[in-house]
């Protein structure tokens, strides 16, 4: 088996079908296997898979487990030289699975990877990043990216280059490709992170360990954005994001640091909430 896809999916069925279709539909040059965890989802995915796609090994959670958990579900089952975490909001573009996969074989060094990522308007999606540092997340808690757009561009590596294969510190947990050596070196992903913050934790860890993690443009996918994301309300997804940035905190940096970052996320849902207030106010007069 040359490749296990596994797609953690909630409330986003029509995504879904879709992104299993261009699965199913693309080069059947590698063997692979696809499944499909649906975190009780209750829109009607799980009778959509058993239905149309027979060939998806289904798993359907009677709780939403979380990204890392529901993930686990599926590695400890995959049985592929290597294996892709996908979200179900992605469209893989036809024969970009046997391009990564080529790219995987011919690069050894690569513990992991991730791939172009492109929006609906065929540009770029800038997903690699530095791992985190306090000062770019605190500008991140308390917005003051709103005052200075650019005080981020080193967190966010505003000048990488897409079009070129490079050694990196993180990239997308929506495109994530992994040796099974890599699993079983540095284990499944951390189920303390609900969501958002597990894959960071997870090329940090295969750094820890003497690993690489890359991004190369050899294979290319179509990237809705935040399809699962949307759904879930504005007050729980921040709790979600404090929650998860506050736990990587607190596993990989100093205590000040964490302490830091804690302090701050109060303060950082005060300003958004001024700002929600003004954005009303100014909606209101027009």
């Amino acid at each position: 088996m040359d490749l296990s896809i596994i797609i953690v999916s909630w409330k986003v069925k029509d995504k879904l079908r879709e992104n299993l279709q261009a699965l199913f539909g693309s080069s059947r040059a590698i063997s692979l296997e696809v499944f499909v965890v649906d975190n009780n989802s209750g829109d009607g995915t799980v009778e959509m898979i058993k239905n149309e796609f027979t060939e998806v090994i289904l798993i359907a959670n009677t709780e939403n487990f979380g990204f890392a958990k529901a993930n686990n579900q599926a590695i400890k089952e995959a049985h592929g030289d290597f294996v892709l975490l996908l979200n179900p909001d992605m469209k893989i573009q036809a024969d970009s699975l046997v391009k990564m996969i080529e790219w995987m074989r011919t690069n050894l060094q690569a513990s992991l990877a991730g791939c172009h990522l492109v929006d609906e308007k065929g540009e770029s999606i800038k997903h690699v990043r530095r791992f985190p540092a306090v000062w770019d997340q605190l500008a991140i808690i308390l917005k003051l990216p709103h005052l200075w757009p650019k005080i981020l561009n080193r967190y966010i590596i505003a000048d990488f280059d897409y079009q070129k294969a490079a050694i990196v510190d993180s990239i997308r947990g929506g495109f994530f490709m992994l040796r099974q050596e890599t699993i079983r070196k540095v284990g499944l992903l951390d189920e303390q992170f609900f969501v958002w913050f597990e894959e960071v934790d997870y090329c940090k860890r295969v750094k820890e360990s003497g690993g690489e993690v890359w991004y190369t443009p050899a294979a290319e996918c179509l990237d809705y954005v935040g399809q699962s994301f949307k759904q879930i309300k504005r007050g729980l997804a921040q709790k979600y994001f404090s929650d998860s940035m506050l736990k990587y905190f607190k596993k990989w940096h100093p205590a000040w640091e964490y302490w830091i970052i804690k302090i701050a996320w109060p303060v950082g849902m005060f300003i958004t909430l001024i700002i929600e207030r003004l954005g009303y106010r100014s909606k209101a007069r027009t």
